[in-house]
């Protein structure tokens, strides 16, 4: 069983920076993309961003421009570079990764980004 694991989450004014990790706890093969998502509290999960196994990335149209997503193959571990944090950008944020063969999903257990002054 695949565990994926985020971490750098936390609380951190408006205008700032974090870089969030998830890494998973062995290879996945059969990788179609990884991605982030997040959810606020009483919002439905959103996708904030994807890079796929060609490393084609897609972002949220609120997050582009400010969030980079990337994946280092070798550590299992795909990041999300957050830039010029905005209240709005609150949220739990989970990991996922989708794959072309059953178990076709992992997910995080998500970690707390909270943007405040």
């Amino acid at each position: 069983q695949v565990q994926l694991v985020e971490s750098g989450g936390g609380l951190v004014q408006p205008g700032g920076s974090l870089r969030l990790s998830c890494a998973a706890s062995r290879s996945i093969n059969s990788i179609a993309a990884m991605g982030w998502y997040r959810q606020a509290p009483g919002n439905q999960r959103e996708l904030v961003a994807i890079i796929t196994s060609t490393e084609s990335t897609n972002y949220a149209d609120s997050v582009k421009g400010r969030f980079t997503i990337s994946r280092d193959n070798a550590k299992n571990t795909v990041y999300l570079q957050m830039n010029s944090l905005k209240p709005e950008d609150t949220a739990v944020y989970y990991c996922n990764v989708r794959r072309l063969v059953y178990p076709y999903l992992y997910w995080g257990q998500g970690t707390q980004v909270t943007v405040s002054s």
